[in-house]
């Protein structure tokens, strides 16, 4: 074990050129340099946070969510205990094709109906509730914006906020101070409880790429306090915490169905995303990383380590913009945030007069939607002054149609 770690702390990977660990084991009076040691109490702490989240969602944020009129929704149907299809379900897949579902439609002696609506049933029951995702989210809201409000008053104050070069002036015999240690530690520890909760968290689209993402913070956390680049570490995270709360205030909106400040939410976020992620990162952050560095410590093992890293995180940076562009766009063009601006518009005409509404301006896909024929009572005669057609269905139609 000894062995193990000598090779693992080799300084020679670790450290610039010239330097040793001995040089920082024994800093003066009153001067402390980082220690890898230091990092262990992120454990703990992580623990700790995890058992605060807890708590939260179940004391402040359930309640929270009841007077939102959020509650947890019980499952209308449940499939019908079958071991053929749930062995399928669990370790085959949860979506069958046609020519599985022939087979075990064979096999069970059901209709090809009957199994699709028995896998149906079945993913509905896996699906998280509202209220799950809404406590999710708070949590997380509470925390980014904590980091991020704690980021911003420190870095303020230092000078390396303003000139990255000061990230690199004196490396690596640069002071610990008890602000950025708690910093660093605090988010190792939260980023460490996430680790240990993604596997029962709300199992999304981007897991695999959440995944990784985790695996690089807590490693480029790790690896920046154990040869004290704190510094620039700090000015990572910060950039990193910048939009995450906002994008879970959207998420609380929507489950609360704020439809309207969920938009103007997520619009915000993909802004402060994309000059964060995007402009700030790689224009501040890696260009002081790749060049200022180079010119002013030179390249060494650990060096290269540390910017394969944020360079991985820059390219996460591209796929999740991509993925939010896309989203914005269906919102914008195709969906939620449309169907509101429309239906603001079709209440400037209330109360409902088919004559003030310009029909022209929209086009109705027929084919979309199927309007059922007992709720809307079409007159007979063109020229009728009476319309039987109540006001919210004519509003629900339309919203229906144009989102």
């Amino acid at each position: 074990m000894a062995a193990l770690s000598v090779w693992f702390w080799n300084e020679r990977f670790w450290l610039p050129h010239n330097v040793t660990w001995a040089d920082l084991a024994d800093p003066a009076p009153g001067v402390e340099y980082p220690k890898a040691g230091h990092l262990l109490s992120a454990l703990p702490l992580a623990v700790g946070i995890f058992a605060v989240r807890i708590l939260f969602e179940r004391f402040i944020a359930s309640p929270c969510a009841f007077l939102l009129h959020i509650h947890a929704a019980s499952v209308h149907w449940r499939a019908t205990p079958n071991p053929v299809l749930e062995k399928v379900f669990t370790s085959i897949t949860k979506c069958p094709d046609s020519r599985r579902l022939d087979g075990l439609s064979k096999q069970l002696d059901w209709d090809v109906r009957k199994i699709q609506r028995w896998f149906r049933h079945r993913r509905n029951q896996d699906k998280p509730s509202v209220l799950t995702k809404f406590c999710e989210s708070m949590w997380r809201l509470i925390f980014y914006l904590f980091m991020f409000t704690y980021g911003i008053c420190f870095l303020w104050k230092c000078p390396w906020m303003w000139d990255t070069h000061h990230c690199w002036y004196n490396y690596p015999y640069q002071v610990l101070t008890p602000g950025l240690y708690h910093y660093y530690v605090t988010e190792l520890g939260f980023y460490w409880s996430l680790m240990f909760s993604q596997f029962t968290d709300i199992k999304r689209k981007d897991f695999p790429i959440m995944f990784i993402h985790h695996l690089a913070t807590v490693s480029l956390i790790s690896f920046s306090y154990a040869n004290n680049m704190l510094r620039v570490g700090s000015l990572v995270m910060c950039v990193h915490d910048a939009s995450d709360f906002l994008l879970e205030a959207a998420k609380l909106t929507n489950y609360a169905k704020y439809q309207r400040l969920c938009d103007f939410l997520f619009v915000l976020f993909a802004v402060v995303f994309f000059i964060t992620r995007l402009v700030l990162y790689p224009l501040w952050i890696l260009n002081t990383t790749l060049f200022e560095s180079w010119e002013m410590i030179g390249p060494y093992p650990s060096w290269w380590l540390f910017n394969s890293l944020l360079l991985v995180l820059q390219v996460l940076h591209v796929i999740w913009s991509y993925l939010i562009a896309g989203i914005a766009y269906k919102a914008l063009v195709r969906g939620k945030v449309g169907g509101i601006l429309v239906l603001k518009w079709i209440k400037l005409f209330s109360p409902i007069n088919p004559h003030t509404i310009p029909h022209n301006d929209i086009t109705i896909p027929h084919n979309d939607i199927t309007i059922p024929h007992n709720d809307i009572t079409i007159p007979h005669n063109d020229k009728a002054k009476k319309i039987k057609l109540k006001y919210h269905i004519y509003i629900r139609t339309l919203y229906s149609v144009l989102c």
